[in-house]
């Protein structure tokens, strides 16, 4: 091959691809028919484990539902129990691209033995379900809801869209458990099977002899489809409501609420956020590529540090996940202050459903990635820039929207009460990541015990002569997942209670404030370190450069190194990262929906203290 082609190159894919045919076909080839039949087996397999998972996870949300449905009742009244239908709608979303998602495994792997051309189409046209299906969704319950919501309301738009944020509560709560519980069974069996199958027997990442394999697919279905397609969801009503609510607080259309007074905007106005955000979008995008693809010298250099150790290697992978943060807040920061320029919090809002306009394709492609990687072992980074970018903006729309509801004039930073709650905000974002991580390290623990039994007692298991015990695997990671995913989801809703209630609404607002500053950063770093050493450990592997040919091959010393470093960097990626993502929205969501409460009951503790 020669060494002028890069990694990413349509050169490179081309002649790689023409390589596998030439082997196929000098081996004699296989037979189509017993493919199929393996592939089937397989893609049942994963269909049962990917199928058992949520619906064991929606049983116990189910009750959560109905609790939070009736505390909702209790506190702001007995229309809004309504929520609980935006939760299923949440869920809908994510579990019918999952179930698409498992069905085009299969067959993107048949099609991959005609031509690249083919594998890529069916498994793009695949992940087009979910997002054009989530889209859809959103738009059709959202307008179902507002014109039953209009029934009672009649014409007091402020009430009725003071009732509608409860929609996005409820996709969000489903998207925290969706997203905590999918991204602790994925990173668990993924760790799990690279520690004892590459680690420790030397045999490939997707090897049918591992006996955490089919859990390690399946997880890549729950995490990385349901649990992204519950994310964007929240992301995409919240925005909606926050623009909503913003507008029905302002006086006459374009005479836009700006914090106690009024501002004048014109159609240009916020016809200028769209484009802003999406410029905003498209420079984090090209930034975290830039920070993430082994085609780029950061990645390289992270893979060139392998060469004497994981310890270098994850030196260089730390530090390039801080550096790849100081672009994509710029752009956040230019967004913000352009767009609230413009047309003041309806702006932000209106910016952040302008990078949120194209979910169906980046749904798409995000949904791309995880079906070709259970297809043939090619991973993609997408997606991780989309989703924060518009987190942050949606947090910021709905934080200002929870400020006007809750009656605060001004948020001082030099009040104690604020200042406390900016510094425990900025906090929780490192409890939720310690928490998350150490549940992917808890139930990877149990699954490395689970896969080094199987290697140890079954005969003929590293022969490839026997059937393996792929439901136990599948099984760990369900019933901890399930378990470990309790106390994070708990920190997160919990938080805003705790904090108006006992310390007042202007507590709460630092909190929101902090956590939003602080969860943003960390949630970057966090993808783009687990990233880089991602991409670090494949351009070893593929040898594709002359670079990467004197690090590898696979099983030397830089390549353990590069795995050690990819196996440390799955949870932060895959889990605590975009976990983060939901932890800025909901909370500043569920301040929204509770802030009449919280105003009017709040400040518990100071009561206490003073009287």
């Amino acid at each position: 091959m020669p060494n002028n082609l890069s990694l990413g190159s349509n050169e490179y894919r081309n002649e790689y691809n023409d390589k596998l045919i030439e082997e196929d076909e000098q081996e004699g080839g296989i037979d189509s028919d017993a493919v199929v039949a393996k592939c089937a087996e397989i893609q049942k397999a994963i269909s049962e484990g990917a199928t058992s998972f949520p619906f064991t996870e929606y049983k116990y949300l189910g009750i959560f539902m109905v609790v939070f449905g009736a505390i909702i009742f209790l506190f702001l009244g007995s229309v809004k129990n309504f929520s609980t239908k935006r939760a299923l709608t949440s869920a809908l979303s994510g579990f019918l691209g999952m179930k698409i998602a498992t069905y085009a495994n299969a067959r993107t792997t048949i099609e991959a033995r005609k031509s690249i051309g083919k594998a890529f189409i069916t498994a793009f046209r695949s992940g087009a379900v979910m997002g054009f299906l989530l889209a859809a969704n959103g738009l059709l319950v959202l307008y179902v809801s507002i014109n039953l919501f209009n029934l009672y309301y009649g014409d007091d738009w402020e009430g009725l869209y003071e009732s509608i944020t409860d929609y996005g509560l409820g996709g969000s709560s489903m998207a925290l458990f969706g997203r905590v519980g999918g991204g602790i069974y994925t990173k668990a069996a993924d760790v799990g099977a690279d520690l004892v199958g590459k680690a420790e027997c030397n045999i490939p990442e997707d090897d049918p002899r591992n006996p955490a394999v089919i859990a390690d697919n399946v997880g890549d279905n729950i995490g990385d489809i349901a649990g992204m397609g519950s994310d964007l969801f929240g992301s995409y009503v919240e925005s909606s409501c926050a623009a909503l609510f913003v507008a029905s607080i302002s006086s006459l259309e374009f005479t836009i609420f700006d914090f106690g007074s009024e501002k004048v905007v014109k159609n240009w106005h916020l016809f200028f956020c769209v484009p802003i955000s999406l410029w905003a979008g498209l420079v984090i995008g090209y930034t975290m590529e830039y920070y993430t693809s082994n085609a780029y010298s950061p990645v390289q250099d992270a893979a060139d540090a392998c060469r004497t150790g994981a310890a270098t290697n994850v030196i260089f992978g730390l530090a390039l996940g801080y550096n790849s943060v100081i672009i994509p807040i710029f752009s956040i920061a230019a967004s913000i202050y352009v767009s609230f320029s413009l047309a003041a919090m309806y702006g932000i809002a209106v910016a952040a459903l302008g990078m949120l306009s194209t979910i169906a394709t980046g749904l798409t492609i995000d949904g791309y990635g995880p079906i070709s990687d259970n297809a043939c072992g090619i991973a993609e980074m997408t997606g991780a820039g989309f989703a924060i970018g518009s987190a942050a903006l949606v947090s910021l729309a709905l934080f200002g929207a929870y400020v006007s509801r809750g009656g605060i004039k001004t948020v001082d930073v030099l009040a104690p009460k604020v200042f406390i709650g900016l510094l425990v905000g900025a906090m929780l974002p490192y409890w939720f990541s310690a928490m998350t991580m150490k549940s992917v390290g808890s139930v990877a623990l149990k699954m490395v015990e689970e896969v080094r039994r199987q290697f140890n007692t079954i005969p003929g298991l590293m022969e490839g002569t026997v059937k393996l015990d792929y439901a136990t695997c599948v099984k760990i990671s369900t019933d901890a997942s399930l378990k470990e995913m309790i106390p994070p989801g708990a920190l997160v809703m919990l938080t805003p209670v705790i904090a108006s209630t006992f310390f007042g609404v202007e507590t709460l607002a630092g909190v929101l404030a902090g956590s939003l500053v602080s969860g943003v950063q960390v949630a970057i770093s966090a993808s783009n370190t687990g990233g880089a050493w991602d991409n670090a450990k494949k351009y070893i592997e593929a040898g594709a450069t002359e670079h990467a040919r004197t690090l590898g091959p696979k099983g030397s010393d830089a390549h353990k190194a590069a795995v050690i470093g990819d196996t440390v960097g799955d949870p932060l990626k895959d889990t605590s990262g975009p976990s983060l993502n939901i932890l800025i929205k909901l909370m500043a969501v569920e301040s929204l929906v509770f802030a009449p409460f919280f105003a009017t009951h709040g400040e518990v503790l100071f009561k206490l203290l003073y009287n």
